[in-house]
């Protein structure tokens, strides 16, 4: 889980539902004051939402780009029904296919995508799905080739085998006990009222991919997409060696950012801000 340092947008930033043609989904809009190079849409990790990239909006507009950050079917403050099924991947995927075609705009071209963690295993799938020119480019931060580390592996199964039989907020008090003490710092009420909101059908059926993800990274290569792999210099749920081999085998662009872990968008925005839009002003919003 993402621990954004607020979850309050910076001012400019408009909150609303995204009309498309899957369904409503709650966003954070951000645009530049000036010209717009292009625009970003933004997925989230496994229970986290649109606001784990707060952070990163201001610079990115500043940047000269519009951010649209999303939750989810099933996350935070987007709707989803009480059917694991509703959460299968390919379904997800589609969801990113009726985003994206709603985001673009008519003059800088087709949305950049990056997705963290869960949400990057989503993007590629959209991606995989998407016909030539939906996206400019596809950015996988802190997600990895495949299903997560065994540790990681055990830690969400415990969890989806406990939502199964538990309230929501029973197993929020119990993750919070498992805490580290640093972690039991935080001021837990955003993230609890966050948490509260997901609907549990999503979180077992995404946990569960997560457990058994195949690698596609292969497949992923033979798109003509340009490819941005972002990291932590440490991270515990997709070890740093694999994120350096899927880069080399998506001949992607590879960056890490110091000081970070699993979640640079929240460690160190300002220079993973710095990163995307020097990739992003890269290769342009062509498609």
């Amino acid at each position: 889980m993402s621990r954004p340092p607020t979850f309050i947008p910076p001012e400019g930033t408009l909150a609303y539902p995204l009309r498309t043609a899957r369904g409503d989904f709650a966003v954070l809009d951000t645009r530049p004051s000036g010209a717009v190079k292009g625009t970003a849409l933004l997925l989230p990790g496994f229970t986290g939402s649109k606001e784990d990239f707060i952070a990163l909006l201001r610079p990115l507009a500043a940047a000269g780009y519009r951010t649209v950050s999303i939750d989810g079917r099933g996350q935070y403050e987007s709707p989803g029904p009480d059917d694991e099924s509703a959460y299968a991947q390919d379904e997800l995927a589609r969801d990113v296919l009726a985003q994206a075609a709603v985001v673009r705009g008519p003059e800088e071209g087709p949305p950049h995508l990056l997705g963290h963690s869960l949400g990057g295993l989503v993007a590629r799938a959209a991606v995989l799905l998407a016909p030539p020119g939906t996206f400019a480019s596809l950015t996988l931060m802190a997600s990895g080739p495949a299903h997560v580390a065994p540790p990681q592996q055990a830690r969400a199964k415990l969890l989806t085998d406990t939502l199964a039989v538990h309230p929501m907020d029973v197993v929020w008090d119990a993750m919070r006990a498992m805490d580290t003490p640093e972690d039991a710092d935080i001021d837990g009420v955003d993230l609890r009222a966050r948490w509260l909101r997901n609907n549990p059908a999503q979180l077992i059926a995404t946990g569960k991919q997560l457990c058994t993800e195949p690698d596609r990274v292969d497949e992923l290569a033979g798109t003509p997409l340009p490819k941005h792999v972002v990291s932590g210099v440490r991270d515990d749920t997709w070890p740093v060696p694999l994120l350096d081999d899927m880069a080399r085998r998506l001949d992607a662009r590879r960056t890490v950012i110091t000081g970070a872990e699993h979640s640079p968008n929240t460690d160190r925005p300002q220079e993973t801000a710095a990163a995307l839009t020097a990739f992003w002003d890269e290769v342009g919003s062509r498609p």
